[in-house]
């Protein structure tokens, strides 16, 4: 992705996910955002847009973070948000195992609190472990956790599985991870 799509996307993560009143853009209860209004919107706070770029954007992320919808007129965040919506996601049964990527300095805390979804509305795990090697080393040195996620779905756990593949879950308790023995 080249350094624009890379700085234009994370304008997207931030109006989409976190903060969409820093352009007055409005979502609606499911996070979706009007692809013209967001244009508009950008170019006032100096944000150049096109719906040409938004649509590459959001077909070459990397993360596919960001969904179009079947008009191409609307455009949401798949999951990540800091902000109140409702992606109408169906609680699905999750794999044996899961993992969740973070950095060695967190393993203390999480050892004492599990993991919590702090900011976000949901804790991000993975299905491969290479991908959380990959999400914790965004944060540090990583540490990779694996969650007993078939044991927590069967004690009443809820978990859903966003259009983009990460699995998420409310929390996890600490009695659920497995913490590698060198941390």
């Amino acid at each position: 992705m080249s350094q624009q799509l890379k700085s234009k996307s994370k304008f997207l993560s931030l109006v989409l996910r976190h903060k969409p009143d820093e352009i007055d853009l409005q979502l609606d209860p499911e996070g979706w955002a009007d692809v013209d209004e967001l244009i508009r919107l950008a170019g006032v706070k100096g944000v150049s847009l096109t719906r040409e770029l938004v649509r590459e954007i959001v077909a070459t992320n990397d993360k596919k973070r960001f969904a179009l919808d079947g008009s191409g007129n609307r455009i949401r965040a798949n999951q990540g948000h800091s902000v109140s919506v409702d992606l109408r996601l169906i609680a699905v049964e999750p794999p044996p195992t899961l993992f969740h990527g973070t950095a060695t300095r967190f393993v203390s805390s999480i050892r004492e609190i599990g993991l919590v979804s702090g900011s976000r509305q949901h804790v991000h795990l993975s299905a491969k472990s290479a991908t959380a090697t990959e999400v914790g080393s965004r944060h540090g040195k990583p540490v990779v956790l694996v969650v007993q996620a078939i044991e927590m779905h069967q004690a009443g756990h809820a978990f859903y599985i966003s259009d983009n593949g990460v699995w998420l879950t409310d929390s996890v308790p600490c009695h659920y991870i497995e913490f590698p023995p060198e941390v």
